[in-house]
């Protein structure tokens, strides 16, 4: 006799990841992005063989994933979308799906879009419909908009930053996802709050307080019975669009007024910590931190923040490198400087043409991002030339001074990449034969320290360089957020009149 069929849920897989600066002057196309398909995706998920994870038929679809960058080009987002949508439509008539997993950033942009995931998961609903069981993942900056909160079942998001649980967040959205379909469980309620704070990351680290206490939340409220996930975003800081500010969801099986006061009260504690949020590591400017660097501890980190890659920055503001050439230690010689990193590919071009060893004249940045002062001049020696897998060919350029009719050596190495790349780990740095922990100065674009870094750091400051991604906020010129909104307003009166109210969403009883 032929045995019945084990039911299997199919789930579909897809998403796309990038954090965009609106304030950044380039677009994001096609080629900034690793594109994954089908079956290829699944090397995102390292738990797929896990007992829970095989009792599910995960149909994969497409990811694209990028550096942080600038707004997504309407045309490569609109391919994508239709692509999506498309191969998802298939997946439902063939045989009607139980789930989806949306494995996205939060903080999208896109040319003429205000809400990029909310427009992507708004038309996936409406060719899966509204039964199907949606599970979403996001970075801890991404923005919690209505739209999204509406068109997701369960939420989840990074609660680490640095975001050393990644991979963690991912998994337990997929394995909530699978718990609720094989229980037959049907759809949790969930309660968002909106809180008017937009702050950077780099004053919102898990590292310092409040933010650790407040994330420290987490575990105390998924113990209590019936809740399921607690999940806090900070928001997206370097995007002008109204869903950028702070949110909480928690979702669980409780009655809705329950579950309202649940998210009120946390979001209450997080809104009345509103004044004790402070940089991750002192701040000054750019002449200040050189000025301390002198008499430092070694190795000395100074964060060139308002470019970093790493939050959308164009990768080749030259203001902190425009300072270190007026810097006597280094240029003299007397301090090791590495500077990383410029993404020029012209000087790749140039380094490429005249070779290791050799000198030439360079001209380094301000060629995407013109903010002052623009494209650099100095001649340089060829150090290194070696390639990355996100970054292309990356070279480090000695740089030399001119004395009298003669070029001298100085202290100072500058390494320039072919496309954007983050140096936030220390291979970077020794693919490139470079070393951290026994040069004097490390001038590098990135806001708080990656755990590579912060753990060789012995002493840190954050320079409050310009960039597309300018920890001053208040410099950038927000217009289309919503106010009132801290730290833009400082009014008392105002603030303490800000009333936090939950959007709580219970399920139909047909779900169940």
């Amino acid at each position: 006799m032929e045995l019945p069929k084990i039911w299997r849920p199919r789930v579909a897989i897809c998403g796309i990841h990038i954090e965009s600066s609106t304030f950044t002057p380039q677009l994001s196309y096609e080629h900034d992005f690793t594109v994954l398909r089908k079956e290829a995706m699944l090397q995102r998920y390292s738990w797929i063989e896990e007992t829970w994870s095989q009792a599910i038929d995960w149909l994969p679809v497409f990811h694209a994933r990028a550096l942080p960058g600038g707004v997504i080009d309407r045309p490569v987002y609109d391919a994508w979308k239709a692509e999506i949508v498309s191969e998802v439509s298939k997946l439902h008539r063939a045989a009607a799906l139980d789930g989806l997993f949306f494995d996205v950033h939060g903080a999208m942009s896109v040319t003429g879009l205000l809400d990029a995931e909310g427009d992507l998961i708004t038309a996936l609903r409406e060719v899966i419909g509204p039964d199907v069981l949606v599970s979403l993942s996001t970075d801890l900056h991404g923005n919690m908009s209505e739209t999204l909160f509406h068109a997701c079942d369960l939420l989840t998001t990074y609660r680490m930053a640095p975001h050393e649980d990644a991979l963690e967040s991912r998994r337990r959205a997929m394995y909530n996802l699978a718990m609720r379909l094989l229980s037959n469980q049907g759809k949790p309620a969930k309660s968002l709050v909106h809180i008017p704070i937009l702050l950077p990351g780099e004053k919102t680290s898990t590292r310092i307080e409040p933010a650790k206490r407040l994330y420290a939340r987490i575990p105390y409220l998924e113990s209590l019975p019936g809740v399921l996930d607690a999940a806090f975003w900070i928001g997206f800081a370097w995007a002008d669009q109204p869903r950028c500010k702070a949110a909480v969801v928690i979702t669980g099986d409780l009655p809705a007024d329950q579950l309202s006061q649940l998210a009120l009260g946390w979001a209450q504690e997080i809104w009345e910590a509103r004044d004790e949020f402070e940089f991750v590591a002192p701040v000054d400017t750019m002449e200040n931190c050189l000025c301390w660097a002198e008499t430092a501890q070694r190795p000395t980190f100074i964060s060139d923040s308002g470019d970093n890659p790493g939050a959308g920055g164009a990768n080749d503001v030259t203001y902190a490198l425009h300072h270190l050439l007026q810097w006597e230690p280094t240029m003299s010689g007397k301090l090791h400087t590495i500077c990383v990193s410029l993404h020029d590919r012209q000087a790749i071009e140039l380094a490429e043409e005249v070779g290791v060893g050799q000198i030439a004249n360079f001209t380094v940045g301000g060629k995407i991002d013109p903010r002052w002062p623009g494209p650099v001049s100095f001649p340089a020696k060829v150090t290194q030339l070696a390639e990355d897998s996100l970054g292309g060919t990356s070279a480090v350029l000695r740089v030399f001074r001119p004395v009298h009719e003669e070029l001298v050596e100085t202290g100072l190495d500058v390494v320039v990449t072919e496309k954007r790349n983050q140096f936030g780990d220390l291979e970077k740095f020794t693919t490139l034969g470079l070393d951290p922990q026994t040069a004097d100065l490390i001038v590098v674009k990135i806001g708080y320290l990656e755990p590579d870094l912060y753990n060789l750091h012995r002493d840190w400051k954050m320079a409050l360089t310009p960039g597309g991604v300018d920890q001053d906020l208040l410099r950038l010129g927000h217009t289309m957020i919503d106010r009132p909104m801290v730290p833009f307003d400082t009014n008392r009166a105002v603030l303490d009149a800000v009333e936090l109210l939950p959007i709580t969403v219970a399920p139909a009883a047909s779900a169940h």
